[in-house]
């Protein structure tokens, strides 16, 4: 037992050496690579290649995404806020009651004006049957006309104190249906800015309330798009936060360009079903037109741009060389370039290190080594 125990105890320990000597020899063949790199003053670099790539005729833009309905609610009447019964983000339905004013008061002062009313209502019916029946006594000569004129007079007068009861309680009601803060349509309580106790005044903001489910997108075109933008056209956007591209559609081109002749107003809408967009957002898109052409283009990652004016390195002879480029709108993840032909080897991963006439050593095709990445292995 004692010499299998010594024997399996020497395997172990060959193995660990043999492993050990292995990683060795691999950190030893590592580091004399890179000391060869580093002697040569090559820098190593992914490239990637231009080539052709359909494109659509686009206009970019950037703007804001708005609910198309939208509303700034606020207090029609002053008063003391006696209860609030939403809170941001809540989901309400048209007509429900987000907050209240005064209820006892006013209820008290509604109650009030009804009874004074029929009050009013009553003594006018007992005035008009008064007024009746002075004419009965007048035609009988049993009154003087004096005395049945002041009957009327009478009459007329409750009539008219009936009109000003049933004003007064007409207003309390419209007061008290006033303290009590409607939504105007379905949707999402954006902003709640008041407190039960607080005191508002009339034409005090209280509330926003949103509709995410229909968007829309206000932009500023340059006066020489306006002949290439039309109702109907497709729009596509992305949104921070979001790795996929939202569409919309251009529905209204203002028939008229700005007051210095510099801008065209645009408006497109954006369906939101799924409330996944929200109101407020800062978007940048392109507005889509018919066709296609054929351009050199590289990955958008790669082109370090200011505007439509971008530097690349190109790849010659295995040294860098820096090259202006123009670069148009992104799409699709790509963007079309000029000033380098199709074919022409770009340093893809490694810009930072390189510099105008860098050494350099090419491991991989950036393309080919995504491929190999999203390539799953095969067998066991």
């Amino acid at each position: 037992m004692p010499k299998k125990s010594l024997l399996i105890g020497c395997a172990v320990v060959i193995v660990i050496a043999g492993a050990a000597t292995y990683h060795r020899s691999q950190r030893n063949a590592e580091l004399n690579r890179q000391q060869g790199v580093k002697e040569e003053g090559l820098v190593t670099v992914s490239v990637a290649t231009v080539e052709n790539r359909a494109f659509n005729p686009s206009i970019p833009f950037t703007g804001n995404l708005l609910a198309m309905n939208r509303a700034e609610l606020k207090a029609e009447v002053p008063g003391r806020v006696t209860r609030v019964l939403v809170q941001e983000g809540d989901t309400v339905k048209a007509g429900a009651v987000l907050s209240t004013q005064d209820e006892d008061d006013l209820s008290l002062a509604a109650q009030a004006a009804e009874a004074q009313a029929a009050q009013a209502q009553a003594q006018a019916l007992q005035a008009k049957r008064d007024s009746e029946r002075a004419d009965m006594l007048l035609e009988k000569r049993s009154i003087t006309r004096q005395a049945a004129q002041q009957a009327e007079t009478a009459n007329n007068a409750a009539a008219a104190a009936v009109r000003a009861a049933e004003s007064q309680a007409g207003m309390a009601k419209v007061r008290m249906k006033k303290a009590r803060i409607l939504a105007p349509f379905e949707g999402q309580v954006a902003r709640r800015m008041v407190q039960a106790g607080d005191v508002l005044m009339a034409g005090q903001s209280v509330f926003e309330v949103v509709d995410n489910r229909r968007l829309e997108i206000q932009a500023e075109l340059p006066a020489n798009a306006m002949s290439l933008v039309k109702p109907g056209q497709s729009v596509r956007f992305r949104v921070p936060g979001f790795q996929q591209p939202f569409t919309g559609t251009i529905t209204q081109v203002s028939p008229m360009l700005s007051q210095d002749g510099r801008n065209l107003h645009v408006r497109m809408e954006v369906p939101n079903t799924d409330r996944l967009l929200k109101s407020g957002v800062f978007v940048e898109g392109l507005i889509l037109g018919n066709g296609q052409t054929q351009a050199p283009s590289l990955p958008a990652t790669l082109i370090k741009a200011e505007g439509q004016n971008g530097e690349v390195f190109v790849v010659e002879n295995g040294v860098a060389k820096k090259r202006s480029v123009t670069v148009g709108p992104e799409q699709d993840g790509f963007r079309p370039v000029e000033g380098i032909p199709v074919g022409t080897q770009v340093v893809a991963t490694g810009q930072d290190l390189v510099s105008e006439g860098s050494k350099l050593r090419i491991v991989m095709d950036a393309a080919k080594a995504t491929a190999k990445a999203n390539t799953k292995p095969t067998g066991k």
